[in-house]
């Protein structure tokens, strides 16, 4: 569909994401424009996704309603004022509300979808399930465009999940297994965190050096193939392996480096604290993209008994992230991005057999946005008295990841290598007139 210009919506939507630059002399819009814009400047390096694996309540969390009553409020009836004016959080995330002018609340989420597999989908790829197409990760776009390709040479990998991988979807969609995520196993609460292919626990560095030497002296076959090609390659593919067992990659895994005070402050025994700390050291070390899975928030039964124990661990986790990316200078350059597939249920299921439960919802729902070019202290959208419905400025996924390509420097309008050739947009955005969409966010960018 075109408007009065002859320019379709898409032309109109890129035109909004480049900016002025698209604006002829004419003060009237002209397809050639587009082609004159020069490129996207970055202002993110690295990203820490947050993922709140099962979908949290964004009545208990983000989007407080004290007036809509007990059957929605339950226990959290007082919402907390924050350090700015005008915005309010759940009672129970009182270190986020003294850092609100460093992140912005997007209230206006929305995708309608309340199955996991499918909101999640959408949710992290940015993308509408089209039949016989499993488009990427956000992880694996920027692995791809941020990775080796793009001039990237850390030894660990450019998207890297802590600690294990959703399993929702193929993560690397049809760009194939090379952009999969390097999923680290282990539990960074222990030490040492035993990280797959990196940290063996139970074997010291001096028993991993001893073993290098080892196979260097055992290895007569590799030195008369000096200066053979393949040997030389495979020699270099060895001591990148080492590179990693021993060398910085080791340094990024190992917690116990951190001073006493900072881990605490992220919650020594806490899976998602000491999961942001080790984000913050891989994006310290020029990692792309981080993803942490934390888990346990589809809480169907019992909502409540297990809020009183996460939502003080998000509150922690995610408020020291945050202050600690500020204090060493890099959260201009990372965006920390916290959500999950969809909210829970506004009205609470007193019912058998929830009794106290929440239910899926994908209607309306929370995420939290911080650095890399995101403006802090701002709410963007709002949902009725009773958080069912987004009532301003709807946020569809496809909108947020968008935003964050475009803070990367990653042309939401670019395209993507299809296996098979056919024509791949990095955002629904560029190739689909009809889909929904509030737009790029550009009023906090």
């Amino acid at each position: 569909m075109k408007n009065r210009n002859g320019l379709t919506r898409r032309e109109l939507l890129k035109m909004s994401a480049l900016g002025t630059a698209g604006l002829t002399l004419s003060g009237g819009l002209g397809t050639k424009a587009l082609a004159a814009v020069s490129p996207l400047k970055a202002k993110a390096k690295s990203v820490i996704q947050i993922w709140l694996w099962g979908g949290p309540s964004h009545l208990d969390t983000f989007d407080p309603k004290p007036g809509a009553g007990a059957d929605y409020c339950g226990k959290y009836t007082r919402p907390i004022d924050t350090n700015v004016d005008g915005i309010q959080i759940c009672q129970a995330l009182p270190n986020l509300g003294k850092i609100a002018d460093k992140y912005s609340l997007l209230r206006g989420m929305t995708h309608g979808n309340n199955g996991h597999e499918t909101a999640s989908y959408m949710v992290m790829s940015g993308t509408k399930p089209v039949d016989g197409v499993v488009n990427p990760s956000m992880g694996a776009v920027v692995s791809l465009k941020k990775g080796y390709a793009a001039g990237y040479t850390g030894l660990i990998p450019p998207y890297v999940t802590l600690v294990r991988p959703q399993g929702r979807f193929s993560e690397a969609g049809f760009l194939g297994s090379k952009y999969k995520p390097f999923s680290t196993g282990g539990n960074p609460t222990q030490t040492p965190f035993a990280v797959e292919g990196i940290v063996a626990k139970g074997i010291t560095e001096a028993r991993q050096r001893s073993r290098r030497e080892l196979l260097g002296n055992l290895d007569t076959f590799g030195r008369r193939l000096a200066g053979d090609p393949l040997s030389e390659k495979m020699g270099q593919n060895i001591e990148e392996a080492y590179s990693l067992i021993l060398g910085e990659a080791k340094q990024t895994f190992d917690l116990s480096t951190e001073a006493n005070e900072l881990r605490q402050a992220y919650g020594r025994g806490s899976f998602l604290g000491q999961s942001c700390l080790q984000a913050r050291k891989l994006v310290e070390a020029g990692v792309p993209f981080v993803t942490i899975n934390s888990s346990k928030w589809d809480t169907h039964k019992k909502h409540f008994e297990s809020m009183q124990s996460m939502l003080p661990d998000l509150d922690r986790s995610v408020s020291t992230l945050i202050t600690d990316l500020d204090q060493r200078g890099l959260l201009d350059s990372t965006i920390v991005w916290v959500g999950g597939e969809f909210g829970r249920g506004p009205k609470i299921q007193m019912e058998a057999p929830w009794n106290g439960g929440r239910s899926h919802y994908g209607k309306a729902f929370t995420h939290l946005v911080a650095g890399g070019g995101f403006q802090g202290g701002q709410v963007v959208g709002a949902t009725d008295g009773r958080g069912e419905n987004v009532i301003e400025r709807k946020i569809y996924p496809w909108d947020l990841i968008a935003s964050m390509y475009e803070l990367l420097g990653i042309d939401p309008f670019g395209t993507l290598p299809h296996p098979e050739g056919r024509l791949a947009y990095v955002s629904p955005l560029a190739g689909d007139d009809n889909i929904e969409t509030g737009g790029i966010l550009r009023e906090i960018m």
